[in-house]
C-alpha cells in the first residue's frame, strides 16, 4: 500500500504574473525549484490564499533570481497579480518510506525571498 503525502510546498508566495495567453501551467523561479525540489513538468496543485481557488497545473521553470511566480493559460484566470497562493506537490510513500517521511516546505516573504526552509509542516505561527 501506499500513501499520498506532501512532497513539497511553497508556502504564501505572492503571483507575480498572469499570462492567459500562454500554454499553461505555472512558471516558478529556479531557485524557488530548487529549494522546493520540484521538477519541471511536475504536477502541483495551486491553492489561492486570495480567493479560495484550488486547481492543478504542471511547472516550468523560470529565471533564476527572477522570483517569478506566474500563472500560465486559463490558470491565469484563477488568480491576480499580488494573489498568495500555495504551491503543493504530493508523492505516493510505502510505509516503509514514510518511516524517515519528511516533506520541504519552503516559505517565502511578500517579493518571493526565500525566508526559510524547513521540512516542519507549517503552522498558523508562520503566516
Amino acid at each position: 500500500m501506499t500513501f499520498d503525502m506532501l512532497y513539497s510546498k511553497i508556502h504564501r508566495a505572492t503571483v507575480t504574473d498572469a499570462n492567459l495567453n500562454y500554454v499553461g501551467s505555472i512558471t516558478i523561479d529556479e531557485e524557488l525549484m530548487q529549494a522546493s525540489h520540484l521538477r519541471v513538468g511536475q504536477k502541483v496543485e495551486i491553492v489561492n490564499v486570495n480567493n479560495g481557488e484550488r486547481f492543478a497545473t504542471y511547472v516550468i521553470k523560470g529565471k533564476a533570481g527572477s522570483k517569478d511566480m506566474c500563472l500560465n493559460g486559463a490558470a491565469a484566470r484563477k488568480v491576480e497579480i499580488g494573489d498568495k497562493i500555495i504551491v503543493i506537490a504530493y508523492a505516493a510513500y510505502s510505509e516503509v518510506e514514510l518511516e524517515h517521511y519528511k516533506p520541504t516546505v519552503v516559505l517565502v516573504d511578500d517579493e518571493n525571498n526565500i525566508t526559510c526552509v524547513t521540512n516542519e509542516l507549517v503552522g498558523s505561527d508562520h503566516v
